[in-house]
């Protein structure tokens, strides 16, 4: 039996356990964003409008948050374009600063 067949039975099979149902609803990521509990999140600079650096405790662990942020419905929700630094990765970027500023300096 081929594959192809297979998948159109398991397709019709299912298709009749939910005649006249509607699918179940899915749990939405913004939803979840929005009931968690942000009081461990220490907003330390704004970047620019949309653009914040935090650092907050997530799963026990302490981590440095740089973070664009959209609006929606008034609230201000963290987007997916971002980078959170465990502490360790956070302490090498700190300690190559100087080297970073140099190389800026040498492309201006």
């Amino acid at each position: 039996m081929s594959f192809r067949g297979k998948r159109k039975d398991e397709e019709d099979h299912v298709s009749d356990e939910n005649e006249g149902h509607a699918p179940p609803k899915k749990a939405s990521k913004t939803s979840a964003a929005a009931d968690s509990d942000d009081s461990d999140d220490i907003v330390v600079c704004e970047i620019s409008r949309n653009r914040r650096v935090s650092v907050r405790n997530w799963n026990g662990k302490i981590w440095i948050d740089i973070r664009e942020f959209y609006l929606k419905d008034g609230k201000q929700l963290p987007g997916k374009k971002g980078i959170a630094l465990s502490l360790d990765q956070w302490n090498v970027l700190r300690d190559h600063v100087e080297e970073i500023d140099k190389a800026l300096a040498e492309n201006s």
